[in-house]
């Protein structure tokens, strides 16, 4: 995750986010830089603009992937019409997985614990 920030940081500063860069943000930090790890996200990066990545993920609303399923569905429908109507249809016929029965609880538990003590 540092390895993002650090991108983010050269991206908002206006520097340009190369290897240098990006390793120069991560030492200063104090980070153990993997330059594999660096040249990847830089190669990664290369053709996006984070500035457009970000304020579409801020617009996307807390709650998950359902939450953000349902609104590209919704999306999907105002711009497709009858094709994105039939897929938002295919999409809410999820079946209901919930169980109410207690025992099965309380056993799905039981494992947690022994693995942390």
């Amino acid at each position: 995750m540092e390895y993002v920030y650090a991108a983010l940081i050269l991206n908002e500063s206006g520097e340009e986010i190369n290897e240098d860069n990006l390793t120069n943000v991560l030492d200063a930090a104090g980070v153990d830089v993997e330059e594999s790890r660096v040249k990847a996200l830089v190669a990664a990066l290369e053709d996006v603009d984070i500035d457009e990545a970000v304020s579409e993920a801020a617009a996307v609303p807390a709650g998950g992937a359902a939450a953000g399923g349902a609104a590209g569905g919704e999306a999907a429908a105002d711009e497709g019409g009858d094709e994105a109507d039939e897929e938002a249809e295919e999409t809410s016929d999820v079946p209901d997985t919930t169980d109410d029965d207690d025992d099965d609880d309380e056993a799905d538990g039981e494992g947690l614990g022994e693995l942390f003590g």
